[in-house]
Formats: structure tokens, C-alpha cells, sequence
């Protein structure tokens, strides 16, 4: 499988330090977005454990699918599956532990967007508000579910979409990693076709640019360029948040 990536941050308008964090391994085809929340220090550092770790297990960690309730498991889709659930959860507690040990990180914490490209498929983790998407035969699809109060309100007939984005409490997640030892986390497999291209960015990006807005950039121009022209179109509408995006096209299927 070949892929062609890029990935851009920034740090907004109204905002003085960057606190998201992304990662583009070509390699291993992994890509991850993390929106840290904690303050100066802490949030930059949560989502830079985050990052580091998913890495780190996904590249050097014996993975023991035994030790994961996966005894006599020969089914490669949820073996990989379950090691990128457990990349995610072991960011999360790696993160609790460091603000248990030194407390002026108390508090710290960071969404995470995981995405693993693998034999033909695409696994992608996630706890939080930052979202993954996906552009395929020109139509966009959001594939992550926020963990947020107003999304919460919204299935719950409390808010509309359109009030959930001025809601006096739209940046209050339910779910992070950091917050406690242990988090669950999302998962989903989809088969990868030759021209997708999968889009992660943090809520800085999606709550300024819609939905179709981001489908029509990524459908129209090449991911570096998309990529910049959405962090444009974001700080433009007023940047009150960290920007950042990732976008991986799918080159080819072998």
C-alpha cells in the first residue's frame, strides 16, 4: 500500500502556546492527532506522552495478544485491533501516572486520534472531540463520534447541531485521556480503497469549518495544499483554538 501524508499545525489566532500535537509515520503508516487541555504546560505535554507512546507501541512493544483477552486469537484484523486499542489506553494511563507523580500536571489531558493503515485496512482509534473523516468518491463522511457534552445533548434531542456550535459548554468533552487511569476507546476497521483520503484534525479546525467545506478542499487539492488552505480557512474565521490536520491518501492497494 502507498500513501502520500501531510500533516500542519498552528496555533491559531487568539491562542499564544500550541498545545496539539501530531505525528505522520510513513513507515508504519500510522498518523495521530492529539489535542492536549491542561494548561500551558500540561496540555502540550499530554498530548506529546500521547503521541510518543502509540508510537513507541505500535514500533517496538511486543504485543502479547494473550495478555489482551485474545487467547488462540488468529485473526490478524482484531489482533491489530486490539493493539491499537491498547496504544491508545496505554498513552492514557502513562499520562494519569505523570500527573499523579508531579502535580503540577495535575488535571492534564489530551483527546487522541489514532490511525493505522495495515494489510489493506484502516484502524483507527479514538477517544475525545478531535474527529477523523473520510473523502471517498467525492463525498465526505465523518467517521469518529464526538465525546462531548453538547454531543451528548444533541442525541439526547436537548440541542441542534447548529446550537451545539455557540453552546456556552461546547468544549467540554466526557471522555480524554489523562483524566483517569483507564479510558474506553473507540475503534473502527474499514477496508482502505485507492483514493481515499483520510482526514484527522482537532476541534479547532472543525468547529470553525464545516463538514462539506473540508470534503470539497480535500477533494480539490492535494493534501498539502488542502491541508493548508483548512488551517487558513479556520484562522480567517476568527483561529480561537490550536489548528491542526492531518491527511493521508491512499495511493494504491496492493
Amino acid at each position: 500500500m502507498r500513501i502520500t501524508s501531510c500533516g500542519m499545525t498552528d496555533v491559531g489566532v487568539k491562542r499564544t502556546n500550541n498545545e496539539d500535537n501530531f505525528l505522520i509515520n510513513d513507515d508504519l503508516q500510522l498518523y495521530v492527532v492529539c489535542d492536549g487541555m491542561g494548561g500551558h504546560v500540561g496540555g502540550e505535554f499530554a498530548s506529546a506522552i500521547a503521541v510518543n507512546t502509540v508510537e513507541e507501541v505500535l514500533t517496538t512493544i511486543e504485543f502479547r495478544p494473550e495478555e489482551h483477552g485474545l487467547e488462540g486469537e488468529d485473526d490478524p484484523i482484531e489482533v491489530t485491533r486490539e493493539k491499537v486499542r491498547y496504544a491508545v489506553r496505554l498513552a492514557g494511563r502513562r499520562i494519569f501516572e505523570k500527573a499523579v507523580e508531579e502535580p503540577e500536571y495535575k488535571g492534564m489531558g489530551t483527546t487522541c486520534l489514532a490511525l493505522l493503515v495495515d494489510e489493506g485496512n484502516a484502524y483507527l482509534g479514538h477517544v475525545g472531540d478531535s474527529r477523523a473523516y473520510l473523502v471517498r468518491d467525492g463525498t465526505i463522511e465523518q467517521l469518529t463520534e464526538d465525546h462531548s457534552l453538547v454531543n451528548e445533548k444533541i442525541k439526547a434531542g436537548l440541542l441542534t447541531p447548529e446550537e451545539a456550535k455557540t453552546h456556552k459548554l461546547k468544549n467540554i468533552i466526557t471522555r480524554s485521556l489523562g483524566y483517569m487511569e483507564d479510558v474506553e476507546v473507540d475503534l473502527l476497521v474499514r477496508a482502505a480503497r485507492r483514493n481515499d483520503h483520510f482526514v484527522m484534525c482537532s476541534d479547532g479546525l472543525s468547529g470553525l469549518v464545516e463538514t462539506g467545506e473540508i470534503g470539497e478542499n480535500v477533494r480539490d487539492y492535494p493534501p498539502q495544499e488542502a491541508a493548508r488552505r483548512l488551517i487558513q480557512l479556520a484562522c480567517d474565521r476568527g483561529g480561537d483554538d490550536n489548528i491542526t490536520v492531518v491527511i493521508a491518501r491512499v495511493d494504491e492497494v496492493v
